[in-house]
């Protein structure tokens, strides 16, 4: 790592990051790197401002908490470096690395590494730059022939002995196939007698096995329907004959089976998962969570592999498969629409959007319609979440409507919140993103430079056709991560062109319409009004509601104990807040304590 010579302090930040898999397999301890960058800093005579480390965050994606305070800490100024072990803690993507360095740069940053070879020259740059390709490559080559390793033992007949085999398998000794489980085994057989031959549906089917106390696959308590349907379309329980599983494998493989014998098929290669780390701004702040997209594959990648025959008759599993073939979930919607469904109505107990509920009385010929938890009572043997109630939709929505359109009668009051709002989601955004965007389009031009010397390179000798197609293939991948990263820099900043337009609309409409117009409003248009709000409410498990959005960190309690909250005049307490203030400085006219 070079030195940095200056005049004035040198004020430094640390940072060391590693993935879960990285630590596990050699040890590369957060601790390690921490220690020895700050040996670094000791003798190069750097003041240490912070040590910011990232556990268990990969390199492939700038989303990491760590790395968002470090660039928190860029932006405010004052540091002289980040100084990190090797470059690739920074980001394993030469493309990400690259937009670090021009936004330090900024601000006056710079990025320092233990493995960095050049220094600030052109051909510095030049040489840490193909040091960075070269190491990118190295890694894709691991991979690639990591998922090439795998598809090939694939074609020589062999299973991939993944966390637990499916269920009524275990893994042989040598764990390349399966053997027949006969407990486990006799639970599946069941399940297909129940459904193909007994005319059980599948929720009547997992309702039995939980009362009985059967084991599920997954270890836990209580079977599902999803998984039911799953294993009744998995082919590693169907019985194929020598004729039919000789067509899907290879010649080599179809000669080592036995032709007297059936056999299971499982498949190799169905879908392919990629997962990738978004933050979310949300009123606590930023969070993180994980992404996983899962794309099917065509059929004809699918890759077969024999396996032992599970024993269950062909014909109940045709059966079953045929009765669920046209299986939908029946609608709970009750023929109305629901104002408070799809994103507007939480659990605050465990998080989950509430469902819908409508029952019939058959007595009365009534429908009552109900909001309540998904997990409450799952399985129909126990409740997984603790919020049992179930709320009454017509004075649920009532509830939630006075508070809104109380709020709409106010139009000054709308105004700044909806301000406040544009302004959290602007100050939640990463830097200036037109300055991003031009980074990468500027990284969009120098690959195509980059594309250019290449072809000049080959047509003079100096590159062999496999070499020019490996370095083209490289500035394809940073050609297509540049245009990711314009598409979520555009995605960003039309969320906040949606805000300002939205705010314009509830203002210059629903903010000018009289008391009976607002009451008037279809529960299409209130829908429509709270997800102009970003509305968001929560019911916890002693009933009451409370509600944010808007109201920024203003907490209102809406409704509670089956029904809804006192309230002064037009629903609002006598700051002009809401009924029974639940976090509100200095708020004394609820009625009610002031809770933090």
């Amino acid at each position: 790592m070079p030195s940095t010579n200056g005049h004035g302090p040198k004020r430094a930040i640390l940072y060391a990051r590693v993935s879960t898999d990285e630590q596990a397999r050699s040890g590369y301890s957060l601790a390690q790197q921490i220690e020895a960058l700050r040996e670094y800093a000791a003798r190069e005579g750097y003041e240490v401002l912070e040590e910011v480390v990232d556990p268990g965050q990969s390199g492939a994606s700038l989303e990491r908490p760590g790395m968002d305070r470090v660039r928190d800490l860029v932006a405010a100024g004052g540091v002289t470096a980040v100084l990190a072990q090797d470059r690739d803690r920074f980001a394993r993507e030469p493309a990400y690395h690259y937009l670090l360095r021009r936004e330090f740069e900024e601000h006056g940053t710079k990025i320092r590494a233990f493995n960095d070879r050049g220094d600030e020259s052109p051909e510095g740059e030049l040489t840490d730059g193909i040091l960075d390709q070269l190491g990118k490559y190295e890694r894709a080559k691991i991979s690639e022939r990591s998922r090439r390793g795998k598809l090939q033992k694939a074609r020589q007949g062999k299973v991939m002995a993944g966390h637990r085999p499916p269920y009524g398998f275990r893994y042989n000794d040598a764990r390349d196939n399966y053997v027949v489980d006969p407990e486990k085994m006799a639970v599946i057989e069941r399940m297909f007698r129940m459904v193909g031959a007994e005319e059980y549906t599948m929720n009547a089917t997992r309702m039995a096995f939980n009362r009985e106390g059967v084991q599920p696959p997954s270890g836990g308590r209580f079977w599902s329907p999803k998984y039911i349907r799953e294993a009744i379309k998995d082919d590693v329980y169907r019985s194929h004959d020598y004729e039919e599983v000789q067509e899907l494998v290879s010649p080599d493989v179809a000669a080592r089976l036995d032709p007297k014998k059936r056999y299971g098929v499982w498949y190799f290669n169905r879908r392919r998962y990629v997962t990738k780390q978004i933050s979310v701004n949300g009123p606590e702040g930023r969070s993180y969570r994980r992404k996983t997209t899962v794309i099917d594959k065509p059929r004809s990648e699918w890759v077969a592999v024999p396996v032992p025959e599970s024993g269950i008759p062909r014909e109940w599993v045709d059966a079953a498969r045929e009765a669920i073939k046209d299986n939908q979930r029946q609608s709970s919607n009750g023929g109305r629409f629901w104002e408070l469904s799809g994103g507007v109505l939480y659990c605050a107990e465990c998080g989950c959007r509430m469902t819908t509920r409508a029952t019939l009385d058959s007595r009365n010929g009534r429908s009552y319609c109900y909001y309540r938890c998904p997990k409450r009572g799952r399985h129909g043997v126990q409740k997984v979440c603790i919020n049992g109630k179930t709320h009454r939709a017509a004075e649920a929505e009532a509830a939630v409507w006075g508070l809104v359109s109380g709020l709409l009668k106010d139009p000054e009051r709308l105004r700044a919140g909806l301000d406040e709002m544009i302004e959290q989601e602007r100050a939640g955004m990463r830097g200036d993103p037109d300055q991003e965007a031009a980074a990468w389009l500027e990284r969009f031009s120098e690959v195509e430079q980059e594309r250019r010397s290449y072809l000049r390179f080959a047509a003079k000798g100096h590159m062999t056709d496999e070499e020019l197609d490996e370095a083209l293939a490289e500035l394809e991948e940073t050609r297509i991560t540049a245009e990711e990263e314009l598409a979520a820099i555009r995605g960003r900043k039309e969320i906040l062109e949606e805000l300002e337009r939205d705010r314009d609309a509830l203002l210059e409409s629903y903010a000018q319409m009289t008391p009976e117009g607002l009451d008037a409003l279809t529960p299409e248009e209130r829908r429509r009004v709270y997800g102009m709000l970003r509305l968001r409410v929560e019911v916890f498990a002693d009933g009451h509601m409370e509600a944010r959005g808007i109201l920024s960190d203003n907490v209102c309690v809406l409704y509670e104990n089956g029904r809804p909250s006192e309230a002064g005049e037009e629903g609002l307490c006598k700051n002009g807040l809401a009924p029974r203030c639940m976090i509100y400085s200095g708020c004394t006219e609820s009625g009610r304590p002031r809770r933090a």
